[in-house]
């Protein structure tokens, strides 16, 4: 436990979970999209659906796709903000079985015609766990240093990219694989102790097999 724990984020109120951690998993969507946000199909699930508007949730979600931090005064506007930057957000209730009560399914395109589909909780203290990204089942925070690769399942792809890490001297703290199924999509997500090179990002990009590359610093947002 760190002091981020005990006394909570600097942020915009009025909650944590609502507005804090909300905004965390808009800006934590837009980094893993890599691309300006220009249409997002925002679902949310049981209390967010039951209190997102008044709490000031749509605004904290439509703040953090904007790039915005969680302490940003113009969350306040960002839906005026959103607006006028041609930014298309659509927010309606949606029921996700065996979810986190504050749980958001995202459905995001890019200007680049880059797409995410993303859920997501706030679990309160300003922390989120993401736990679908594209359809497969995943599980973690942001609050270290994660490297989110998504691959084709094929044999070498894994030994390519931990082998990289380590000519980096990287250490692996933790690593998860998911797939769709054998020889399709799968994603790695490898939680580190360091900071890789630029250099090394680009490198495990350019790997066969390898289809994207993302990386969050440690505490983003």
């Amino acid at each position: 436990m760190d002091l981020f724990d005990i006394i909570g984020p600097v942020m915009i109120g009025p909650s944590s979970s609502h507005t804090a951690g909300a905004a965390r998993i808009g800006l934590m969507a837009r980094i893993i999209l890599g691309d300006e946000v220009v249409h997002a199909e925002v679902g949310f699930h049981g209390s967010f659906a039951k209190t997102f508007h008044g709490h000031g949730t749509d605004r904290a979600i439509a703040s953090g796709l904007m790039g915005f931090a969680v302490d940003d005064p113009r969350m306040r506007d960002a839906l005026n903000i959103a607006e006028q930057a041609g930014m298309k957000i659509h927010f309606y209730p949606v029921a996700i079985r065996g979810a986190h009560p504050n749980t958001v399914r995202l459905s995001l395109v890019g200007a680049g015609g880059k797409t995410l589909e993303m859920e997501a909780a706030s679990v309160g203290g300003g922390n989120i766990r993401i736990r679908k990204l594209d359809g497969l089942p995943v599980d973690f925070t942001g609050t270290e240093n994660t490297m989110i690769v998504q691959h084709h399942d094929e044999p070498g792809v894994i030994a390519l990219v931990t082998g990289a890490l380590a000519s980096d001297r990287i250490n692996i703290a933790t690593m998860q694989v998911y797939r769709h199924k054998l020889g399709g999509t799968a994603v790695m997500i490898l939680e580190l102790d360091g900071v890789p090179e630029e250099a090394t990002i680009e490198q495990i990009r350019s790997e066969p097999g390898v289809k994207s590359v993302h990386f969050l610093h440690r505490r983003m947002g």
